[in-house]
């Protein structure tokens, strides 16, 4: 296993973590929870950081399809727009649900 890690140059990452997860971007920054944006108000945590997250990564796909000719790449990014744009709908779907719901007395 840790000669399977050195082939790979993950060894470093082995022996400071262990095989714990360690969240880390595809540059290897960590990940730090100030990339969070969060205002406490639902709709608005929903609209900032989920509904423009989908959309902006439908464009990314979007604009990788428009750059090859490959079929079958393209094939594959169209599938994961399709995703984005499904999960960017059902968070609208929830923005909806909340906001008919503001105003009524919730019993628990």
């Amino acid at each position: 296993m840790v000669e399977d890690l050195k082939a790979v140059v993950l060894v470093s990452r082995y022996i400071a973590h262990d095989s714990v997860l360690f969240y880390e971007n595809a540059s290897g920054v960590p990940f730090t929870a100030a990339y969070i944006q969060a205002k406490g108000d639902t709709i608005a945590d929903l609209y900032e950081e989920n509904i423009a997250t989908e959309e902006k990564a439908r464009a990314t796909y979007q604009w990788l399809i428009d750059m090859t000719d490959d079929c079958d790449l393209q094939d594959s990014l169209k599938f994961l727009r399709e995703r984005e744009i499904i999960h960017s709908l059902r968070f609208c779907e929830t923005v909806e649900i909340l906001k008919n719901g503001r105003g009524k007395k919730k019993v628990f």
